[in-house]
């Protein structure tokens, strides 16, 4: 396995849309596990393929360290290809968010506390779940990268200024982070 460099938000990957994967193979397994690999050494909680520079409908997500703190049932590593989202409900409920691909910047967001999902699993397998609490929120986060949006889309001009600062500080390469960051590429969005 490999650990695999994560892109920053002025990055233009980061606003694709991304492709449908069409077939298993041995890279897309190979991907998936250096993607646990990364997420993992990151600290992160999910991780989606444009974050690593792969405008491909796939993310990983292993949300287990955080139900010990909620009282939210354990799920375990799961991998989601192709996800629809196809119904939210519930209360929309504001907790704090982060993200690997915005070191250092974290806010309220407001998100449905229940996602009905259909996604092919690791093997292509088709699935169709219901999650709540955190970890549709990890869902939803993460689901938000295949469509090329980040949390702070969803804050407010004010909210935003108030992370100037730090976005600067990641534009200009001056963050340090405990893990491995993509060198910035020409053509980036500010």
């Amino acid at each position: 396995m490999a650990l695999l460099p994560i892109v920053t938000y002025n990055d233009s990957v980061l606003r694709e849309k991304t492709e449908k994967i069409d077939e298993n193979s041995e890279s897309l397994q190979t991907l998936i596990d250096d993607m646990f690999e990364t997420m993992y050494n990151s600290s992160g909680v999910g991780l989606a393929a444009p974050q690593i520079g792969e405008s491909i409908q796939l993310f990983v997500v292993d949300a287990d360290a955080i139900p010990d703190e909620i009282d939210e049932p354990n799920e375990g590593p799961l991998v989601f290809i192709n996800p629809v989202i196809i119904e939210t409900s519930g209360e929309e409920v504001r907790m704090e968010e982060g993200c690997l691909s915005i070191p250092d910047v974290r806010d309220d967001v407001l998100r449905p506390l229940n996602v009905r999902i259909e996604f092919f699993d690791r093997d292509l397998k088709k699935q169709e779940r219901e999650f709540t609490g955190w970890m549709s929120r990890v869902i939803q986060h993460e689901f938000d990268h295949l469509q090329g949006v980040l949390f702070l889309d969803y804050l407010s001009a004010f909210r935003r200024r108030l992370h100037r600062s730090a976005l600067k500080k990641i534009d200009k390469g001056l963050l340090e982070t405990e893990y491995p960051l993509a060198p910035k590429k020409q053509g980036n969005v500010t």
